[in-house]
């Protein structure tokens, strides 16, 4: 299965899925609005403006698994992430990233990241996938890596 096929919801309720992406850099980050790593929206929201002419696209998956820090509706996160950290790259319903129920396109993240550069489980918010213009998973980065270390392997693929 393509990275592509993957149904998921916009944060809007709309079932999409990622062709739309198709032929894109992507950088894939499960997110939450009340987590000490939460300033990470801004150094995303960053990225997604320097690169997004480039074909960079940064997408965004609350998710309430990690110390329930994303309590809230998608409503309420989209307008945190709007009024706090001015967010325009797309963000999607909340979801699980890693246990019994994790949303497949997560499972397919961490299983089709290559050595060395898998990290392991999902083991907080802001976990990082980097993801080619063929749908490839290049780099799973920690929760803790700063957006802005980033940068040069986004440069690469772009």
């Amino acid at each position: 299965m393509s990275i592509y096929d993957f149904e998921v919801n916009t944060i809007e309720g709309e079932q999409t899925t990622l062709q739309p992406y198709k032929d894109k850099v992507l950088l894939i980050v499960n997110t939450a609005s009340g987590c000490g790593l939460t300033p990470h929206y801004k150094g995303l929201q960053a990225l997604y403006e320097t690169y997004k002419d480039q074909g960079l696209v940064v997408l965004g998956f609350p998710s309430n698994q990690f110390a329930g820090q994303e309590p809230g509706t998608e409503a309420e996160i989209k307008e945190f992430c709007e009024l706090n950290y001015q967010v325009t790259f797309p963000l999607f319903a909340k979801i699980d990233v890693k246990g019994e129920h994790a949303h497949p396109l997560f499972v397919h993240l961490v299983d089709h990241t290559p050595a060395p550069y898998h990290t392991g489980d999902i083991e907080w918010n802001f976990v990082k996938f980097l993801v080619d213009r063929e749908g490839n998973v290049i780099k799973q980065y920690s929760a803790r890596t700063e957006p802005e270390a980033i940068e040069a392997d986004i440069k690469d693929l772009l």
